[in-house]
């Protein structure tokens, strides 16, 4: 009943504010002063005449004049004519009416004036700021299952299954995104990869006819090649794992966190699995992951260097740098969506979340 009291009183301030501001009011202009302006462009169309006459201006040149001098006439006289009424006042009674009675009765039909006040903590808005990412995958999961051609559900949910480590369903959540879209070589990549992870090390066909599909879509991207590659040395399949090194490597600016594993990867292939060098390579993947390290504690740097500096310490073994690595790409990029790829490697590993605060 307060509720209704407060509008009704609003909606009347509000009526009576529109009708003073609705009502006629008269330009301040005076009989006296319509004349004078008369007058004056009656002297000012006599002088036109009088230079004519004296020989001052040329026909052409007084007929200009007094042609200025009509317009000037005119315009004069629109400003001098009283401003309009506006709407009259019954009509803008009824108007103000109108308005108030839809208002008042549409809020009477769908609002909720008897409920009490919703607490700041429990509006929807606030609770999806305070959702944790296992929640917000059951909402978008329930979503999706009302609306299961909702692509943007299913570009959102993806990475965010692979995320937390169920891989299956991030893979088949890509599936749908290709299916709902058009093939791209990064969306196939990341299916393959979600694919390759579900398989824990026992590789994926479908994930390898996927990671040629996109590698033949995009001739510039290097990340296919890698996977490939990668596969190819584990299958023992050493001519074409050759092959993609190379092609990975000759796609390279220089700069490229993974170049130097692709360049000891290619070397093993080139020698049917046999690393030749692998006393000098440790002692020099060493030497590049101290100096990396150095860097990146010092001025900081990229996910991708980050990735890089964590997946060096779980190859050589070294558990506790690679913990301490992580805690610190961690506290760079806090966000979990930047952290992709560094968060699935680390969690195969072992390795916690701020396990630094463990």
């Amino acid at each position: 009943m307060i509720f209704w009291l407060i509008a009704i009183a609003v909606t009347a301030i509000t009526c009576a504010a529109l009708l003073y501001a609705g009502r006629g009011r008269p330009v301040n202009a005076s009989p006296g002063e319509s004349a004078d302006t008369t007058n004056h462009f009656r002297q000012l169309l006599a002088g036109i005449d009088t230079d004519l006459a004296a020989g001052k201006i040329s026909a052409d040149e007084a007929l200009g004049a007094k042609g200025e001098l009509a317009r000037e006439m005119i315009r004069a006289k629109a400003e001098a004519k009283p401003a309009a009424a506006g709407f009259g006042r019954t009509a803008l009674v009824s108007g103000a009416a109108l308005v108030a009675a839809v208002a008042l009765g549409v809020y009477a039909l769908l609002g909720s004036p008897n409920l009490p006040a919703q607490p700041l903590a429990s509006r929807a808005d606030v609770a999806a700021q305070n959702m944790d990412l296992g929640d917000a995958i059951s909402r978008i999961e329930a979503r999706l299952a009302q609306d299961p051609n909702d692509i943007r559900g299913w570009t959102v949910l993806a990475p965010a299954l692979v995320q937390i480590g169920r891989f299956a369903d991030g893979a088949n959540a890509y599936g749908r995104v290709i299916a709902l879209s058009q093939p791209t070589a990064q969306l196939l990549t990341d299916q393959a990869e979600a694919l390759l992870l579900a398989a824990d090390g026992a590789g994926s066909s479908e994930a390898m006819a996927l990671l040629r599909q996109a590698a033949d879509l995009d001739a510039a991207d290097p990340q296919p090649r890698l996977y490939l590659a990668a596969e190819l040395t584990r299958t023992a399949d050493y001519a074409e794992a050759a092959r993609y090194w190379q092609s990975a490597i000759d796609l390279a600016t220089g700069a490229e966190p993974w170049l130097p594993a692709a360049r000891q990867g290619l070397a093993v292939a080139q020698n049917d699995g046999v690393d030749t060098t692998a006393a000098d390579q440790a002692k020099m993947i060493g030497g590049m992951v101290k100096s990396l390290s150095t860097r990146l504690y010092d001025e900081g740097g990229t996910v991708e260097e980050w990735t890089q500096l964590v997946r060096s310490y779980i190859v050589l073994g070294d558990l506790p740098n690679a913990q301490k690595a992580y805690d610190a790409s961690v506290a760079a990029y806090p966000a979990a969506f930047d952290r992709g790829e560094l968060d699935t490697l680390a969690l195969r590993a072992g390795l916690k979340l701020n396990g630094d605060a463990q």
